[in-house]
């Protein structure tokens, strides 16, 4: 008896010998961890899906602090009448009032404060008094109308082209405490970089860790009550649009006094901004966590009854899983970890996982029962745990293979995913056995009820297909096509996401984005930078006469800033911008010069005049105006461009380095042109996935392959236990890459999780065929009693597997759907490959020859 065989029998009989005090230790254990599950926080913020370390991140905090970009949430309404009629007005107005109430919101733009410089005849010299606005404008409705709808400042973005829809711009209180909070932490961090032994930075750095999540909870919290009573108000609008009220209207059939319809149709506000997408994303993994757990569990109780007919393995089974859960939840809480968007639907999976442990401990202890029944109790129990002992480890061992490859990543989620279930099914081996032979053994023995085996004839037939030698020939070309046309269309494959793509259409989410996207301009913000290199010729600007230096002294640089080169630049770069494809609004310094041509009796705007504007507006109005868009200090140019995410065609990455290439060859070698937004930093995230997930999937694949050998004490065991659990994933991607869907935050994790869980199959299933073989001196014999043994706890977790993954379809977030729809399309035909490919090539090849020599070998390995 070797070393590994002692340690199993006695870990073994220690579980079975004193099973009470056994038992108490457990569940002591667990209800200590389980206290510490409801410190387990979520975070499903947007922050969650970028690089860590991406340069780009970092221009684009820059960009949004030397800008003073501003957070804010819009709010799309479509009145039930015209934009300019009065009940239109009157609604717009106490919206405005109301949501300006709110704590936490700074200010509210609308139509309302919109300045009106063309409908309402001013020159350009007014741009420097009083500018009237909607509220006390004199113009004619129609003079306005064709304002908005034509001024660079609001088509497209503050009103809709069809002047149906407009925008309410919810500027947000700043919170510079969080920006100051990653500041700090990144220069700590910095400094460890530089200094790994640095004692005093590592306990700053723990404790602003500890002090920043305490002060972003808090954050979380202000922000969801702000969302929160932002949909009230809209509620309230939106359900008193629904009573008719009657109203004047010069642009309707209503002028002569006469009511513009008998019923007029409810008016439409919808919520957008990323604190909405965050708070919503959320509540959709709260709602995701209880589905999936609740789901998984109540679905699994009704197939381990179908299957077992005894409702003492169905409690049993269910009490582990929840135990293990707990006490994961518990250990992750202990540890300060958090759920994001990607790690939601880690309970199903542990579930999914502890249930397989579980039902192939059940399999073994009823087959012992059967082939033993003169045996006591805990004999039972012992020899069923002795034997799943081996398989059982080496099968988690995988799983925990696939899992911690994810830490290849470099985005947080996806490494804490690996860690956390890496972690999780850990417990759920340990928990598993000691609870599976604890309770047991404290159990009486009850005769074992077989009817599913006896009328359930799955595994028989497969075990049939893979005996007959014509249908094995079949079974061989069948997955030598697959496999082409799986790398085929795997070549096809492509990482692309919309974020509206990632919601259903009944979400306010979704309609939300929806609206916005195609009637204002676009939701996706892209931040485009000119930098302009350094001329040291360059002459300043004639323009200027010495009687006016002066009035610019307390501003210089603006006097000589504005000259031809840099107007020529923002000039093209506006103009291309505006047209082109994929991109909605575009507000630049260009819009002021185009307005301000216009109220110039036609005439563009010099140096002299944009200094003018520049040194002598307000502060107030200057940053409204000029500072989004320029910066003289950084000799910068400013474009806040939002993109049509909605837009089915839009290829982003492709977009990016087009646009990127494009703007280079326009601006030359006068300027730098640097992209950043939420769209660039989403695109970075995704292709370091991709890269991230091909390097993983070679770790993981060269990892299975030597625990394989080590195993199975053979090198064509090795190979054939990788090639049918790989086949199946090449095909199910091959399948994406022809259908045209994309890989997205979740599915592009598919392979290495589905390959930590399915080769589960291939292991119980080798494990199981070499004792029947050593048994019976037989592949054909040993291939039968595996199937009828071994091959029905395939069936069992497969199909536990396939419920788990088959609950996420209920969320919100299609992401999640695809994943586990795809994921359990995998599962599929890798029991199908376990329990037809796989013993068909175990009787091809001549690994187990029909001499002695041989047979000894194959009896000595097991």
């Amino acid at each position: 008896m070797n070393k590994s065989d002692k340690i199993k029998q006695k870990l073994a009989r220690i579980l079975v010998s004193a099973p009470k005090l056994s038992l108490a230790l457990a569940l002591i254990l667990c209800a200590f961890l389980c206290a510490f599950a409801p410190k387990l926080a979520i975070d499903a913020s947007t922050q969650t899906l970028l690089l860590e370390n991406d340069k780009d991140l970092e221009l684009w905090r820059d960009i949004t602090k030397r800008y003073k970009i501003p957070n804010t949430l819009v709010i799309a309404y479509t009145p039930n009448s015209d934009l300019l009629s009065e009940s239109s007005i009157s609604t717009l107005a106490a919206l405005s009032k109301d949501l300006a109430q709110i704590k936490g919101v700074k200010s509210v733009f609308s139509m309302l404060d919109a300045p009106l410089l063309l409908s309402s005849g001013l020159k350009f010299s007014d741009l420097l008094g009083t500018i009237p606005t909607l509220k006390d404008s004199n113009a004619s409705k129609e003079a306005i109308k064709a304002e908005f709808l034509s001024s660079p400042f609001y088509k497209n973005s503050l009103v809709s082209s069809d002047f149906k829809t407009t925008a309410l711009l919810l500027t947000l209180e700043p919170n510079p405490g969080y920006n100051e909070f990653i500041a700090s932490i990144t220069a700590l961090e910095n400094t460890l970089k530089n200094a790994e032994n640095n004692a005093t930075a590592k306990t700053l750095l723990k404790e602003k860790r500890a002090a920043f999540k305490a002060y972003r909870d808090e954050l979380r919290v202000a922000e969801h009550e702000q969302i929160a009573q932002i949909r009230q108000v809209i509620a309230k609008y939106n359900q008193n649009s629904q009573t008719r009220i009657p109203y004047q209207d010069e642009f309707s059939n209503s002028q002569n006094g006469i009511p513009y319809q008998d019923k007029a149709p409810s008016s439409q506000l919808f919520l957008g901004g990323i604190n909405m997408i965050a708070d919503d994303m959320i509540a959709f993994v709260r709602s995701d966590l209880a589905t999936y757990g609740l789901a998984t569990l109540l679905l699994c109780s009704l197939c381990l009854f179908v299957y077992y007919l005894q409702l003492r393995y169905v409690f049993l089974a269910i009490f582990i899983c929840l135990v293990c859960v707990g006490a994961a939840s518990g250990l992750f809480g202990l540890l300060g970890f958090e759920i994001t968007v990607i790690s939601s639907n880690y309970i199903a999976l542990q579930l999914i996982i502890t249930l397989s442990v579980v039902i192939h401990l059940i399999n073994s202890y009823r087959e012992f029962l059967r082939k033993k029944s003169s045996f006591s109790q805990k004999a039972i129990v012992y020899l069923a745990l002795k034997e799943r002992m081996s398989p059982c480890f080496f099968a988690i061992f995988t799983t925990i293979i696939g899992f911690i490859s994810l830490v290849f990543s470099d985005i947080r989620p996806i490494i804490s995913l690996g860690v956390m279930m890496s972690a999780s099914i850990t417990l759920s081996l340990i928990f598993s056995f000691w609870l599976f032979g604890s309770i047991m053994s404290l159990l009486s023995k009850k005769s074992v009820n077989t009817a599913f085996e006896r009328y359930f004839s799955l595994t028989t037939l497969c075990a049939k297909i893979a005996l007959n030698l014509r249908a094995r020939k079949v079974v061989f070309a069948i997955s030598a096509l697959g496999l082409c046309v799986g790398l085929w269309g795997i070549s096809k494959l492509s990482v692309e996401n919309s974020f509206i793509g990632y919601f259903k259409e009944n979400t306010d989410i979704y309609k939300g984005m929806e609206l916005i996207d195609n009637k204002l301009g676009g939701t996706v913000p892209l931040d485009i930078i000119i930098s302009f290199k350094k001329d040291k010729k360059e002459p300043r600007n004639s323009s200027l006469d010495d009687e006016f230096a002066d009035e610019f002294a307390s501003s210089d640089a603006a006097q000589y800033w504005f000259n031809e080169r840099r107007m020529s630049v923002l000039k093209s770069v506006n103009e291309y911008l505006k047209n082109k494809e994929f991109i909605g609004s575009v507000s630049s310094l260009a819009d002021l010069l185009e307005v301000g041509k216009e109220l110039n009796e036609g005439r563009e705007l010099d140096a002299l005049a944009l200094a003018l504007i520049y040194s002598s507006l307000s502060g107030e109005r200057r940053e409204l105006i000029l500072t989004p868009f320029v910066s003289i200090e950084n000799d910068e140019l400013h474009f806040s461009v939002r993109t049509l995410d909605s837009d089915p065609r839009l290829k982003r990455a492709e977009f990016l380095r087009t646009l990127q290439n494009e703007l280079n060859e326009l601006v030359g070698e006068n300027a730098d042109v640097k992209i950043s937004g939420a769209m660039k930093l989403y695109t970075n995230m995704l292709d370091s996935l991709f890269s991230s997930q091909i390097n993983s999937l070679g770790f993981v694949l060269l990892a299975f392959f030597a625990t394989f050998w080590l195993i199975f004490a053979s090198l064509r065991l090795a190979i054939i236990a990788i090639c049918i659990n790989i086949l199946p994933l090449i095909c199910v991607l091959g399948a994406m890459g022809l259908a045209g869907l994309s890989l997205d935050i979740m599915s592009i994790t598919i392979g290495s999780i589905s390959l930590g869980i399915g080769v589960d199959s291939a292991i119980h299933y080798i494990y199981r065929y070499k004792r029947e073989l050593a048994h019976f001196k037989d592949s054909k014999k040993a291939i039968i009693a595996s199937h009828a043994s071994i091959g029905y706890a395939l069936y069992y977790t497969s199909f536990a597997v396939f419920i788990g993954f088959g609950v996420m379809i209920s969320s919100n977030f299609w992401p999640t759907i695809y994943f586990g729809a795809l994921t359990d399309l995998v599962m599929f035909f890798m029991l199908a490959s376990s329990l037809i490919l796989l013993p068909s090539l175990l009787l091809s090849q001549s690994a187990y020859p029909a001499n002695e020599k041989n047979k000894a070998k194959t009896t000595n390995a097991v």
